[in-house]
C-alpha cells in the first residue's frame, strides 16, 4: 500500500459524466474508491459509471440545494459512506466585455460559483463529526488557469475561478477552526483539448483574436513553458493526490496544473 492508494474510500464527482471529470472519476477508481458521478447528463453519466468498479450515478444539478442533498445522502447510502467530493462541473461562456450578457454571466456563477459552495456546504455537512458520513475526508474544488493569467474573452469566466480559489481557502480554514476534520483544495488546471477546451479555440478566434483555432492553441502553448497542452490524465492524477494522505498537510491551497503556464 501505497500513500496514494484510495482503497475503502468513498467519492462524488460532479460533472463527471464526460471530459475532466470522467476522467477524475477513473483515476480515482484505478486507485481504489468507489466512485458515485454526479451530473446532468443522465445517459451519459450512466454510460461512464458503468465502466467504474464500484461505482454509481446520480442526477445532480449543482446549482440546486435539493439535488446536492438528495445527491450526497444517494451516495452515503450506496457506497457506504462520502470521503472526497470533487466539484469539477462548470460551465465557460467566450465573450468580450464589451459584449458582455448579463445571463451568460448568471449561468456561470450559478454553476461555477453556487454550484461548488453548495458542493462544499453538503461535503462538509456529511464528513463532520457527526455528520451522515462523519470520517473527515478531501475535497477538490477545480478552478481553472484562467484564475491566474489575463485571456481575453473569458472575464467572466475567469472571475467565477477565482472565486473558487477564495471559497477553498475559507472552507479549509472554516473546517479546520470547527474540527470537521476535511481538508479542502484546489486545482488550477491548464488548458485541455476537451470539448470545453476546443470551444474556447474556436470562439476566440471566431472573436477576430486569434487567425484560427489552431492559432489559439499555439499561443497557449507558448505562453506554456511545458510547451504542449494538458491532458485530462494530467488534472485526474492531481486529484488523486489530493485526495489521498500523499497531501495529508496540504489545507487550503490551490495547485496549479498548467505547465507552468500561470507562474
Amino acid at each position: 500500500m501505497t500513500t496514494f492508494d484510495l482503497t475503502g474510500r468513498r467519492a462524488l464527482v460532479t460533472g463527471g459524466a464526460r471530459g475532466l471529470g470522467a476522467g477524475m472519476a477513473q483515476a480515482l477508481t484505478a486507485a481504489g474508491a468507489r466512485v458515485m458521478i454526479a451530473d446532468v447528463l443522465k445517459d451519459v453519466g450512466e454510460q461512464t459509471a458503468a465502466g467504474l468498479e464500484g461505482g454509481g450515478f446520480v442526477p445532480l444539478d449543482v446549482t440546486s440545494d435539493g439535488d446536492w442533498e438528495a445527491a450526497v445522502a444517494h451516495t452515503v447510502a450506496e457506497l457506504g459512506g462520502l470521503d472526497i467530493v470533487v466539484n469539477n462541473a462548470g460551465v465557460e461562456v467566450t465573450q468580450l466585455i464589451v459584449d458582455t450578457e448579463p445571463d451568460d454571466i448568471r449561468t456561470m456563477l450559478e454553476v461555477n460559483v453556487l454550484g461548488t459552495m453548495l458542493g462544499l456546504k453538503h461535503g462538509l455537512r456529511a464528513m463532520r463529526p457527526g455528520g451522515a458520513a462523519g470520517n473527515g475526508g478531501s475535497i477538490i474544488n477545480i478552478s481553472s488557469v484562467a484564475a491566474t493569467i489575463a485571456f481575453p474573452a473569458i472575464a467572466g469566466y475567469s472571475a467565477t475561478k477565482s472565486a473558487v480559489d477564495r471559497l477553498t481557502r475559507v472552507a479549509a480554514m472554516e473546517s479546520g477552526k470547527l474540527g470537521y476534520g476535511v481538508r479542502v483544495n484546489c486545482i488550477y488546471p491548464g488548458l485541455v483539448a476537451t470539448d470545453m477546451g476546443v470551444k474556447l479555440a474556436v470562439e476566440t478566434s471566431g472573436l477576430g483574436l486569434f487567425e484560427s483555432p489552431d492559432a489559439a492553441v499555439g499561443a497557449v502553448v507558448e505562453l506554456t513553458p511545458s510547451g504542449r497542452l494538458g491532458e485530462v490524465a494530467d488534472m485526474a492524477d492531481a486529484v488523486v493526490f489530493l485526495a489521498s494522505d500523499a497531501s495529508r498537510f496540504v489545507n487550503g491551497a490551490g495547485l496549479p496544473v498548467d505547465g507552468g503556464m500561470g507562474m
